[in-house]
């Protein structure tokens, strides 16, 4: 599992309450595809050839479903800029700092 899921996973659990029809201990089918559970959020992992630095969100709920997704390409080039940013600002930091967003914005 990427550390960007994990984070997603973490952020979303902070913000509203866990729920779905069913527990998942309940639901049919085999349980390892239900994916890991990072609190209350089901993250599923792909590992395919040619499909790599993806990241997406799917939020649902009864009739609808909102997806937010990034594709940053086959390499680490569109990473670069942000791991750049990151480097300049970390001098003037003092303690533990979780997320580039945090680093680069403030909390």
């Amino acid at each position: 599992m990427s550390g960007t899921a994990r984070e997603l996973a973490e952020r979303l659990n902070a913000v509203r309450k866990p729920g779905t029809a069913l527990p998942v201990d309940k639901l049919r089918g085999p349980q390892e595809t239900r994916g890991a559970a990072i609190g209350a959020t089901r993250v599923h992992s792909l590992r395919l050839p040619g499909y790599v630095l993806s990241c997406e969100a799917i939020l649902g709920m009864p009739s609808e479903r909102l997806s937010i997704r990034h594709d940053a390409g086959e390499s680490a080039t569109p990473y670069v800029a942000g791991t750049l940013l990151a480097v300049r600002r970390v001098g003037g930091v003092t303690g533990l700092v979780r997320g580039l967003d945090t680093l680069l914005f403030g909390p």
